[in-house]
Order: structure tokens, then sequence, then C-alpha cells
């Protein structure tokens, strides 16, 4: 596969904050909207990054206000790329019970990473699981396996 042109770049590093955050989803928001990206792609995205942003700060970096949470964004005509990163120690993600198993349903883990994997086109962790690269390929494009 060839790599994509991107046409729009944004790598921050954020503090464990949750506000910090929330400045760099609406900044990629009105990038995708910018780029004609429909609401229902805009709201897919918002979603699986305030997941991803979320487990960072709060699960990877135990809200620790010394470790930071690194954020890279890559749009392209039709094809945006994100991948967030903590400090953390990792994770298996393979590990994760199924919250939609009836034995699981009044759990509060695991509904992140469904919600990512459910509104991205692809969700991808690194060996050490601190990191996640997601993927949204704009409507048309067909779903990727994920490979975790």
């Amino acid at each position: 596969m060839t790599q994509p042109h991107w046409t729009w770049l944004r790598e921050q590093v954020i503090p464990s904050d949750s506000e910090a955050g929330q400045r760099l989803i609406e900044e990629l928001l009105e990038e995708l909207q910018a780029h004609g990206w429909d609401a229902q792609e805009v709201f897919s995205v918002r979603l699986a990054m305030d997941e991803a942003l979320a487990n960072a700060i709060r699960h990877g970096n135990c809200r620790d206000a010394n470790k930071e949470v690194r954020v890279c964004c890559r749009l392209s005509a039709d094809r945006l790329q994100i991948e967030v990163a903590d400090e953390g120690p990792g994770f298996d993600p393979g590990q994760v019970p199924d919250c939609t198993h009836p034995e699981n349903l009044e759990r509060p883990c695991g509904r992140g990473i469904m919600l990512m994997r459910c509104f991205m086109s692809h969700v991808e962790y690194n060996a050490q699981g601190n990191a996640v690269v997601m993927e949204k390929r704009r409507c048309g494009g067909e779903k990727v396996p994920d490979e975790s």
C-alpha cells in the first residue's frame, strides 16, 4: 500500500490533563470539517479520540501530572491517522474483557476500546500496549481488520 499524501499534520505533546486533550480534539475536528468530512465521520472521530486520550491520561499515565501524552494526527484527502502514546507501562488489549458479554455488562472496563474499534476503520496497539494507532477512512472506505 502506498503512503497517502498528508495534507495536514499535527504533532503535540500534552500534559496528562483532559482539558489539553479537548483543545487538540477541537482543532482536529475543525480541520476535518474544513476538508469536507461529513458530520457522522466527524462524530466518530471525536468519540474515538476522546476515548483514546481518556485511556492514555487515566489508565496509561494514571493522571500523573509529571507524565505526558504524545499525539500525532495526519490527514489526507480520504484518510485520517491518529497515534496516541502515553508514558505508562502498557497493557495487553487482548486481555481486556469483552464488555458486550452478559457477565461484563456491569463492569466499567473495555468500553472505550470497543467504541474506538466500532467508530474507526482500523485500530492497532504497539507491542508494549502504551500506544494506539487509529485510522478513519472517509465514507465508502472499507474497514481494515484489526491486527491486535
